[in-house]
């Protein structure tokens, strides 16, 4: 971690604040007594059995074909759960994400949602965005994925939605200036209207429906893989060995889209690296050695000079832009999310208001991915 990271500091020794606020919020989940975490789950499964009784689902597992999602469903089965696998289809998948849901569901048995976005909206929504400048293009697919998900558990009477997210690859709080906050509805549809873009049918999510949802129906957003002593390493050699699973060079590569804007977007345009979040949250897992991470840092965010300039054609022809719009909208200066309309004050004021009634510290819980 640098300086890119807007308000980290450095003690004496050198240690990152990141790094230190890593070991305070996340202390009680390095356990790695097995008998204690065996208990943990097993009274998690129990609870989720009990509220999922008599239903034709118990729980939600968003899958993404990534390693994180794809052991979060196996791991739900292997506890005799019956989960609802959710995908979302935005028109970016890789044919490795493809061949990786596939092969996961057929050998597990389990059922399969893919709630297809309609490209042409989609599209106008993302030329929007790189309109308007601004640094978060992917919390449309977020923002979307988190409402399905919650439409769903209300369809079947869902109390739980198990997340492939977790502690030990990604457990660093992103920097603030890194990406915005994920449930900002108003955001959208305030960006969508800089070119008169109609929001017809796709799926929104604010600060309002979290609290709904989270308050009033008690549908619970659960980091499953916390439940265990998660290796990414050991994760995938296993998904490798039981569905052939076909593993992507960094995190969330998984979307031609999340590839390019994480390997080039955000460097390029907004001179952002998110591997330097998760090297070191791996780091401070002990999944990696720092010298490691440093000697990773060196090579390209991508997994080749031929895959970039590939992944460039691609997006060019999907997006229907030149090379000189491209060349422009790298060049452009960076705007902020808060130019335009935003619910980010709204859900500042509600999680204080939360943290002071909890009697818990303050945290932005919308810079936790």
């Amino acid at each position: 971690m640098d300086t890119t990271a807007k308000g980290i500091s450095f003690d004496s020794q050198g240690h990152c604040s990141f790094c230190r606020e890593y070991e305070q919020r996340h202390l009680d989940q390095m356990i790695v007594d097995n008998a204690i975490l065996d208990k943990r789950m097993a009274d998690f499964v129990a609870r989720v059995k009990r509220d999922g009784a008599g239903k034709k689902y118990d729980c939600i597992v968003g899958l993404s074909g990534g390693a994180d999602s794809s052991y979060a469903l196996y791991l739900a089965k292997q506890h005799g759960l019956r989960p609802l696998a959710v995908h979302m289809d935005n028109g970016w998948n890789s044919e490795l994400a493809v061949h990786n849901i596939q092969s996961l569901i057929s050998k597990l048995g389990v059922d399969l949602y893919t709630h297809v976005i309609d490209w042409d909206e989609y599209k106008q929504l993302m030329q929007s965005f790189f309109d308007a400048d601004v640094i978060d293009v992917e919390l449309l697919y977020d923002n979307a994925m988190t409402a399905v998900n919650y439409q769903l558990a209300r369809k079947y009477g869902i109390k739980w939605i198990l997340a492939g997210t977790n502690v030990a690859t990604e457990g660093m709080r992103i920097p603030s200036n890194w990406l915005w906050l994920k449930k900002d509805k108003k955001n959208i549809q305030a960006i969508a209207r800089l070119n008169n873009v109609k929001i017809r049918t796709f799926p929104l999510f604010g600060t309002v429906d979290f609290i709904y949802n989270e308050f009033i129906r008690k549908v619970k957003w659960v980091s499953f893989l916390d439940l265990i002593d998660y290796n990414k390493e050991n994760c995938i050699s296993f998904l490798k060995s039981e569905f052939s699973y076909k593993p992507y060079p960094y995190k969330h590569y998984e979307s031609v889209f999340t590839r390019f804007y994480q390997g080039y977007i955000l460097p390029e345009k907004f001179t952002v690296d998110k591997r330097k979040v998760h090297f070191s949250t791996l780091i401070m897992s002990g999944q990696l050695s720092r010298d490691e991470a440093k000697a990773l840092m060196q090579s390209l965010p991508y997994p080749s000079e031929k895959t970039l300039n590939e992944d460039i054609d691609f997006f060019l022809k999907k997006m229907r832009w030149s090379k000189e719009q491209l060349a422009n909208y790298i060049a452009r200066p960076e705007k902020p999310h808060l130019q335009y309309g935003s619910e980010k004050p709204l859900w500042d004021f509600c999680e204080d208001v939360y943290r002071k009634l909890a009697g818990k510290p303050r945290t932005d819980l919308s810079s936790i991915r």
